[in-house]
């Protein structure tokens, strides 16, 4: 019998989990010592989305692997949970997504790329990650939507901003000076609906993934 719990915060709406995985335990995110006690409650399966970065102490390289020692199943996505996994994925923690793979291959390096500010109550996210801009970046170069220079401006003006401050409208005032007014106008539009949530989409299919694990239907392809 599988007791699954989940670090979860604003990588993914609370309703959205349930609909995956309604059995889960889901608490928020993880803290130094959070996987520990987590063992210590009788978790088989740990999946960390989301963590605590600069206002608290981070979950502990050495905490995942006292897990896995234990012999609980601990499995990362997203945010902090990306990042750890791709530290630590030849030591036994699995990754998922999208975003792991950018860690594990080198494309992303720094906490900085999935930090973000999230009101404590709601949960809900108060700035940008840097990932999910560069992702979306990408997809307007290639709907057309910014040429190359521009998007290097913009994700210049992102990656000069400290994170609590990433707002797409702080980031297109900040690369004012860069890019033409028609452009701006027009990827400011466009990303009113177009914007990318790649934290969000690797959350998902975290949970999708424990969720094979606990029916039995083996490992998604």
């Amino acid at each position: 019998m599988h007791r699954t719990i989940v670090f979860l915060g604003p990588s993914l709406e609370r309703s959205a989990a349930d609909s995956i995985l309604p059995d889960a335990e889901y608490r928020p995110p993880a803290r130094r010592g959070d996987i520990l006690a987590a063992v210590r409650d009788g978790a088989t399966i740990i999946c960390l989305i989301d963590g605590v970065f600069h206002q608290d102490s981070a979950v502990g390289h050495r905490e995942i692997l006292s897990a896995i020692k234990a012999g609980v199943q601990v499995i990362g996505a997203s945010s902090m949970g990306a990042l750890r996994a791709a530290e630590l994925d030849t030591l036994g923690m699995e990754g998922i997504g999208e975003i792991y793979r950018m860690y594990r291959s080198g494309e992303l390096v720094s906490d900085d790329e999935v930090a973000l500010v999230f009101d404590p109550d709601s949960g809900l996210a108060l700035s940008e990650p840097l990932v999910n801009i560069r992702c979306t970046l990408k997809n307007a170069l290639c709907d057309g939507i910014i040429d190359a220079a521009a998007h290097d401006a913009i994700l210049a003006a992102a990656q000069s901003l400290f994170y609590p401050q990433r707002t797409y409208s702080r980031i297109i005032s900040v690369a004012e000076g860069s890019i033409e007014a028609g452009t701006r106008e027009r990827f400011a539009i466009w990303i009113s609906d177009h914007s990318c949530d790649q934290k969000r989409v690797d959350a998902k299919a975290a949970l999708e993934y424990v969720k094979k694990i606990i029916t039995g239907e083996g490992e998604p392809s």
